[in-house]
């Protein structure tokens, strides 16, 4: 299991920022250089988007055009903000601030709380269910756990789309959205809960980013002091940006224009939250000068799985479905998904336990499986079936891993370990590192291998298991590696959050499945009334299920088994069918129903303008834009993919009729420009450029501009130069004589 792309285990850091840049696709290459203004990322599912902006961020402060504490990089999670910060460790860019919305803006509440309104700030809460629940009874309603629960859930909706309580009814009428109960009931209960808080002088996690939001506003002063500070950013999952989270971006900005910003429409499942991809697919309507780049190269998942995710957005409605991407994968084929119809529920686990279990025997890892569901009531069956068939696994949602008592407690051990390992006898007979945390684990209750059955006990062993890997591959990274060495990686990867790999298959609901992958996927549950869920009625709550199982289908690597039940119990009435999602694409399902989909759009880079008229291509009656065409080997005819190869206009292996002395004097040329200007030789041209300019040997400033990597910026700058050069001139002898 991992987020994003496949990364070696303890990379050694790239030693110069021209290497940062190395193994990045043109694409991704100009998310990473283009530094200034604003830009736009349309990113579709295991296109690289994580490596794209930590590369960035790290290529900006290694070529020192960014200070790493003027950065700060946002996403929703702290586990994605914990991979980020391990990546831009590995990248060697040290002290840039990746956070999540909402602990960015309680480091700077705690830090300007005394300046702004005096004394310290009010408690946190963590929790605001008991709160909810004391505030039900204040107002004389009773409430179940799932009531409150759903009640709950409204308060936060209200504050992250900044509606009070005297708003709340008209906004959710508004807002199409189907409220748990009457509104005005709901109204009361929110008022109730405010009044309730501020009686107890605490605050809630939505307060974090009003407050700092208020501070913001109010406060010039303080706007302007971490306007100072914060001078570069990028936002990740721009889809699920909130109003209130957008307005705290704008208090961030101010009036600057350094921004970028990475989302993917079709991947907003968040909704019911107060997440919106409006922000995102407005981007070039507020920044008309922004640049943005589409990745579409797909590098997680095979053409088959491909095929599958892209079939399932090809009949979705709504602004998000005009605006897919249509995703080409980079993998080599791999086997068609699987489909499987059960009779009943624990039927259908019992026939992904059997199946996993036969994976684990062929040799595929516990940790690269993984069965995904709608609802996190699904997860017992699940659990259960696999314990019987004594399959390891491990539940996604549960507390962050450096935080588990066993994970603490197993740290300070190997702590001391490290300290005093010299006098402590259970070390005696440990060769090396592994066999010494195998040692010290084995006093804290980790066997060799796992306990029977599932629950708490087994989770208990998992964590410790993950530690016992980490220190192998560790060891295998660093073969001097001493027990002092891990203790050091590992309040790195607790700093930033970065979690080893639990060895067992992963149990997740689609929801929190978003931005891991795995090798295998099992998408079970996928029936009518699951598939899209019972309570999803409007147009757009189904839409926002079909782009959750979409989200789904795009964790898979190379295989995927979809499965269904046609009864919930044993014995039950068979009742059910397959999703409606599933239509056309499923074999004997017949053909898809429904309008014939637009094509979606292809990778490539559009370059904002500084006037209003931008975004005009997007308008009613406007020109359309121009479609990128696929590009073809000029020698056999290929289509060409590859980043080097599209540079070329040719497959590496067809053969090269390129000008060595041509090729020389435009090196020696990028040399003096390179001086000149100050910047590295390949923000003149790469060397891909130049062999291509050698190989083309153009005459016509329209056949240097037809080159990959020259565009009409470079062609306006160096056009004149290399078209001389190319005739015969020497021009960097002639401008090293000026």
């Amino acid at each position: 299991m991992t987020a994003a792309t496949h990364s070696p285990l303890f990379p050694q850091a790239p030693d110069s920022a021209d290497a940062v840049l190395e193994g990045l696709d043109p694409e991704q290459r100009e998310v990473a250089t283009t530094l200034r203004g604003p830009v736009c990322v349309l990113a579709g599912a295991g296109t690289g988007k994580t490596r794209a902006i930590t590369h960035r961020i790290a290529y900006g402060v290694r070529a020192g055009i960014l200070q790493p504490s003027s950065v700060l990089a946002v996403t929703f999670t702290n586990r994605a903000a914990g991979e980020m910060r391990g990546r831009l460790r590995q990248l060697g860019a040290q002290g840039v601030q990746a956070r999540t919305f909402h602990s960015a803006a309680l480091r700077q509440l705690q830090y300007f709380w005394p300046k702004a309104i005096g004394g310290a700030l009010p408690r946190l809460v963590d929790r605001k269910f008991q709160l909810v629940a004391d505030a039900a009874a204040a107002c004389g309603l009773r409430l179940d756990r799932g009531e409150l629960r759903d009640a709950t859930a409204e308060i936060e909706w209200s504050k992250v789309t900044q509606t009070v309580p005297a708003d709340y009814a008209p906004a959710v009428a508004k807002a199409g959205r189907d409220a748990p109960r009457d509104p005005a009931e709901l109204a009361q209960l929110y008022a109730a809960y405010e009044n309730l808080k501020r009686e107890r002088g605490v605050i809630d996690f939505e307060d974090v980013l009003l407050l700092t939001v208020a501070v913001l506003q109010d406060r010039r002063d303080i706007a302007d002091q971490v306007r100072a500070q914060y001078q570069h950013f990028v936002v990740d999952e721009y889809q699920d940006v909130s109003p209130l989270q957008q307005r705290l971006l704008e208090l961030w900005l101010g009036d600057r224009d350094d921004l970028c910003v990475v989302g993917d429409a079709s991947q907003t499942i968040y909704s019911f939250t107060g997440a919106t991809p409006d922000h995102l697919l407005d981007f070039r309507t507020r920044h008309p000068g922004a640049t943005v780049v589409k990745l579409v190269r797909d590098y997680r998942s095979t053409p088959q799985v491909v095929h599958l995710a892209n079939g399932l957005l090809a009949q979705a409605s709504g602004r998000a479905a005009d605006h897919r991407l249509e995703l080409v994968s980079q993998r080599t084929p791999g086997p068609e998904p699987a489909y499987t119809e059960y009779a009943d529920e624990p039927d259908e686990a019992e026939g992904a336990a059997r199946r996993i279990r036969e994976l684990l025997a062929a040799g595929v890892p516990a940790a690269e499986i993984a069965i995904l569901f709608r609802t996190n009531a699904q997860s017992e069956t699940y659990e259960q079936a696999l314990a019987d068939t004594g399959v390891p696994y491990q539940l996604r949602g549960a507390e962050r891993f450096f935080d588990r008592p066993e994970v603490r407690k197993a740290t300070a051990s190997l702590r001391a370990a490290a300290r005093f390992g010299g006098n402590d006898s259970a070390l005696d007979d440990a060769v090396d590192l592994p066999s010494q945390v195998r040692a010290v684990l084995s006093g804290e209750g980790w066997t060799t291998t796992p306990p029977a059955g599932s629950g708490a006990v087994r989770e208990r062993w998992e964590s410790l298991a993950a530690l016992v890997h980490l220190a192998r591959d560790f060891t295998a990274a660093k073969p001097d590696a001493t027990l002092a060495d891990l203790i050091a990686e590992l309040d790195e990867r607790m700093n930033a959050q970065h979690a080893p790999t639990v060895q067992g298959v992963t149990l997740a609901s689609l929801h929190s499945a978003k931005g891991l992958e795995w090798d295998v996927v099992f998408l079970v549950g996928v029936a009518e009334g699951m598939m899209p869920i019972t309570y999803a009625r409007t147009d757009e709550q189904i839409e926002e299920e079909r782009r959750l199982l979409y989200v789904g289908v795009t964790r898979a690597r190379e295989r995927l088994h979809v499965s269904w039940a046609l009864a919930r119990s044993p014995g039950g009435r068979p009742s059910r069918r397959p999703s409606r999602f599933l239509d056309g694409l499923r074999p004997g399902s017949g053909s898809a129903a429904g309008r014939t989909a637009a094509p979606g759009a292809t990778g490539g880079v559009e370059r904002g303008t500084a006037g209003a008229a931008a975004g005009k291509a997007d308008t009613p009656g406007a020109s359309p834009r121009r479609r990128r065409t696929p590009a073809r080997c000029r020698i056999c005819g290929r289509t060409l993919t590859d980043g080097g190869e599209l540079k070329l206009l040719r497959c590496d292996d067809c053969p090269s009729d390129m000008d060595e002395g041509l090729y020389e004097r435009l090196r020696a040329w990028r040399e003096v420009q390179a001086k000149h200007t100050g910047q590295p030789a390949f923000c003149v041209f790469t060397d891909k450029t130049l062999v291509a300019i050698a190989e083309t040997a153009p005459e016509e400033p329209g056949d240097l501009a037809r080159i990959p990597g020259v565009g009409q910026r470079k062609l306006n700058r160096y056009g004149t130069d290399v078209l001389a050069i190319c005739a015969g001139q020497d021009r960097a002898q002639e401008e090293g004589e000026d």
